[in-house]
Parts: structure tokens; C-alpha cells; sequence
């Protein structure tokens, strides 16, 4: 199969394009031929500073789509020809999704209804998984009022879908220029602020006078200060976003006057059982049509260093590898074998 791999952390220039075999099942896993990747901000966080699982050569990529076409054992040969969307793919895992081919365990890929493309589903994973953990925080509604940050980012978008979808009263994203708020709205925010404008607070609640009480936070350390100038007694902030500098000044007198709970999140990272709850909702959505396509940049695998690139660089919608057409024009990739069987 063809295959993009690195063997070391650093830039996207440690990513490779080449020919390696295609990977067999195991006991409880499955082979997934992928229609689509996905690029997430974890996916090139991983590549510059973890490097590959254990340090050896890895397939990149958590999400994508595709069909199921072997199955190890343990596992229902009835999942043959099924459409899935995969899940945490590359978490201590060699094959991620920049490949024709992943192998993952059977619980990491879900059905993917008929009615939804790959492009959708390899838009679910991090993105919505993340958006549903922050909106349902220990199982509860998603609030009254909620306001996203980041309304335009992969998990904002997907964040304003769901907390419609789970009848949020009123459903507020933040960006910070007009081709972001086109995007939040598309997706059905009813309100749309610019962040940068400075009656940014009064705004939000002129549309929410009894606060916000669920905050789904892509930059706590930015957003704080607005965050608690509209946020409702006992609101939740679900910060979900950062890195190793990220510093955020916390008024701990003004948090606790109003009860106010900070919850810090990461999908690969929550209890098992809070994943599966967040599978089976987005699952559930998916179904009822709640979750849509977003805006997609296409790039052929061979390219993978300018996708990863384009996410670390803010691209607005979501960056995919496609593997359905074939791309006219790309050089053939390495015959190298990197990675054995």
C-alpha cells in the first residue's frame, strides 16, 4: 500500500510518501481501506514534539473514513464491507489514517450511515467527539446557554451542531472575522460575535441576559476574561485547546463567587466510558442528520507535509487527504519499504 510515515519527531518534512506492505489484522481489529483522512492540530502537535508511538516508523492521522475489509479474530466477519468513520487511529498505534490502508482496533471503527459521506466522517472523530465531551460534561445537557469559541475550528463547528442538536436554548459562537462567521452561522449559530470588537461582552448578553452556562473554550488563556464577564452562576468552561506555553491568569475569587467549574479536556485522555458515551451520542446524531459537512481543503497523500502544514497555519474548514480520486499530475511516491508487514 502507499503509505505516508516518519520515524522521528520535527517538521512536516519528516513525513514521507512510500510504498510499504499493506498491514494484516490482529485478534479484536480491523483493516480499514480509508476513502479519507483527516488532519487534526493533534496530528502535526504529535508529529513535532511526541514523535511516533515508541519511536518507531508510524503511520500519521486519527480520523478518517472508509470500509472495513478484513477483520481479525474476535471480530464478526459481518463487518466485511462496512462503512465506518475511524477514531483515535494513530493513538499508540503504527497505522494512522495517511494511508490506503489502517489497521485499529474494532471499537475505533463506527458505523457510518449511508447517508453521510466520508468526507463527513473523517470530519467526526477528534473534532465532534471533543465538542460532545465538552458540551455534555458528566453526562449532562448541554446547557441553556452556550457559547463556543472559535466558532469556525473544526470542534466549534461542530460544537454549534451538536448543542443544537442536544436543544440548547441559544448557541453563541465568537470568531474573529467575517469568513469565520459565515461558517458559524452555516452551522447554526444564532449569534455570531467578533471577539476583537470591544462591546464583544454586551453582545453576547444582549442574546443571553441570564449568562452563559456552557463554555466550549478553544483558548482559555485569551478568552477567560470575556468568558466570566457573561458567564451565568455555576456555568462550565471546557477548555479543550493549548500547548506546553499556554498560561492562563485565573481570578480564583471570581470563579468561586459564582461556582464557576473549569474542566480541561482531551479526548484520547477521558475515561473509557465517557468515550463510548461520546461515540454512541455523535453516533446518534450523525443518524438524525444533525452533523454536516464542513469546508473542505483536498490534498492527495503525496501533499501530506502541506496538509499538515495548512492545520498548523490555521487553514479555515477542514483539511483531508482523499484517496477516491485518482490525483493527475502527482509524482509517484518512493518504492522504499519502511515499515514491513
Amino acid at each position: 500500500m502507499i503509505a505516508a510515515v516518519y520515524q522521528s519527531s520535527g517538521d512536516a518534512d519528516v513525513l514521507r510518501v512510500l510504498e510499504i506492505a499493506t498491514p494484516s489484522p490482529g485478534p479484536g481489529q480491523v483493516r480499514v481501506k480509508l476513502a479519507v483522512s483527516g488532519v487534526n492540530p493533534t496530528d502535526w502537535k504529535t508529529r513535532r514534539n511526541a514523535g511516533p508511538p515508541r519511536g518507531q516508523p508510524s503511520v500519521p492521522n486519527h480520523d478518517g473514513a472508509g470500509t472495513i475489509d478484513a477483520v481479525g479474530a474476535g471480530v464478526s466477519e459481518s463487518r466485511i464491507g462496512e462503512r465506518v468513520w475511524l477514531l483515535l487511529a494513530a493513538y499508540n498505534n503504527r497505522w494512522g489514517t495517511a494511508a490506503e490502508y489502517s489497521v485499529v482496533p474494532a471499537d475505533r471503527a463506527v458505523p457510518l450511515p449511508d447517508s453521510a459521506s466520508f468526507e463527513l466522517g473523517a470530519s467526526l472523530g477528534v473534532p465532534a467527539l471533543t465538542a460532545w465531551l465538552c458540551l455534555r460534561v458528566g453526562g449532562h445537557p448541554a446547557g441553556r446557554a452556550v457559547l463556543v469559541a472559535g466558532g469556525a475550528g473544526a470542534v466549534g463547528r461542530a460544537a454549534i451542531e451538536l448543542a443544537r442538536y442536544l436543544d440548547a436554548e441559544t448557541v453563541i459562537a465568537t470568531v474573529s472575522g467575517p469568513e469565520k462567521a459565515r461558517i458559524a452561522y452555516d452551522a447554526g449559530a444564532q449569534t455570531v460575535v467578533n471577539y476583537h470588537e470591544p462591546d464583544a461582552a454586551r453582545q453576547i448578553i444582549d442574546v443571553a441576559p441570564m449568562g452563559v452556562d456552557r463554555f466550549v473554550e478553544v483558548a482559555l488563556d485569551q478568552n477567560l476574561e470575556l468568558d466570566l464577564k457573561v458567564a451565568a452562576p455555576h456555568a462550565v468552561i471546557s477548555a479543550y485547546a493549548g500547548n506546553e506555553s499556554t498560561r492562563a491568569i485565573l481570578p480564583v475569587r471570581e470563579l468561586m463567587a459564582a461556582n464557576i467549574a473549569l474542566r480541561f479536556l482531551l479526548v484520547y485522555k477521558v475515561k473509557p466510558s465517557e468515550l463510548t458515551a461520546a461515540i454512541n451520542g455523535v453516533s446518534e446524531a450523525l443518524k438524525a442528520g444533525a452533523l454536516t459537512t464542513p469546508p473542505l481543503h483536498r490534498y492527495p497523500l503525496v501533499r501530506i507535509a502541506d496538509a499538515h502544514d495548512a492545520v498548523e497555519h490555521g487553514a479555515v474548514g477542514k483539511v483531508i487527504i482523499d484517496f477516491q480520486p485518482a490525483q493527475a499530475g502527482n509524482e509517484p511516491p518512493s518504492t522504499e519499504s519502511a515499515l514491513g508487514s
